[in-house]
């Protein structure tokens, strides 16, 4: 007899302790929307080093490049929206603390998580042509289309955006059940679908862990945007998202990235009273720092 689904539930740390060094890690989310911070930061308190990690990037890169754990960079931009570029990466990219930067334009990058998750070496597409994205990545290559035009003269000239493979990616959800299926609520899927189809192993952290019927009593069947079969593991996290959005459920924490701002921007000191403040404990530790936060700004 069949026993169903299997309960995919797992914890914060457990999520981590399926992690190695070394690994690529494709982390979900849009720059300061949606990311899975709770996730990033028990990254921060764990052993991991040597990671190349890929995302459109906000304070999830920002987080880990200063603590050096960042060997290789694939990314399109890193910014926390209404501040324009991430201070973290800003300090990272000044000083030459990440290794190795892959650059992307923003649907080359998008190809490339098409690629992976279609089981692809490569797609073609015409962005980065004429540009310096091809200049600073040179090992980046174009193909010829093999289909003459109508005019026949040669084939047009592409280029051959690389499958970003992934060897584990991190999302962040409004609602997911236990089994992984999962639905957005806010405004914008963004790709962590693909995030999730191009990784060897996906995990989810939600808002919240419904019954699977719950998922689409106030969202319609199409806001779904993960399937079971697409995910590892499922974590719990209320709030996980912060400080990023996670609309509906919360907007931005501005004032909290005002802080966070200002300290990645400051003296070695100015930081050292963040980290200590925010990130020296566990989730509950941060979450309960940041309500005082709130309260003293209030």
């Amino acid at each position: 007899m069949s026993k169903g689904p299997r309960d995919k539930r797992m914890s914060i740390d457990e999520v981590v302790g399926e992690l190695k060094d070394g690994m690529t890690i494709g982390i979900g989310g849009w720059g300061a929307r949606r990311k899975p911070m709770a996730l990033v930061r028990a990254i921060l308190r764990s052993d991991l080093r040597d990671l190349t990690i890929v995302s459109w990037g906000g304070a999830d890169v920002g987080l880990l490049a200063r603590a050096g754990k960042i060997r290789k960079l694939v990314f399109a931009f890193v910014s926390l929206d209404s501040v324009p570029l991430e201070p973290n990466f800003q300090r990272a990219r000044q000083d030459g603390t990440i290794p190795e930067l892959v650059e992307l334009d923003e649907g080359m990058f998008q190809a490339g998580l098409q690629a992976a998750a279609q089981r692809l070496p490569f797609l073609p597409m015409r962005a980065g042509l004429g540009s310096d994205v091809l200049v600073n990545q040179p090992w980046i290559k174009t193909v010829t289309s093999p289909y003459a035009p109508s005019d026949g003269q040669s084939g047009e000239e592409l280029v051959a955006v690389p499958a970003l493979n992934l060897d584990a990616a991190l999302v962040h959800m409004n609602r997911a059940d236990q089994h992984g299926n999962a639905t957005y609520l806010g405004p914008d899927p963004y790709f962590d679908d693909l995030f999730c189809m191009a990784a060897d192993r996906a995990y989810v952290s939600c808002e919240q862990v419904v019954d699977t019927a719950g998922l689409t009593v106030d969202a319609p069947v199409q806001r779904l945007l993960l399937s079971r079969m697409m995910v590892s593991g499922v974590v719990e996290t209320p709030h996980g998202a912060h400080f990023t959005t996670c609309t509906p459920d919360y907007e931005r924490d501005e004032r909290f990235q005002r802080a966070y701002a200002a300290a990645a921007s400051g003296s070695d000191e100015d930081w050292a009273a963040f980290e200590e403040r925010f990130l020296g404990g566990d989730e509950a530790a941060y979450q309960a720092a940041v309500e005082a936060f709130g309260e003293e700004q209030a």
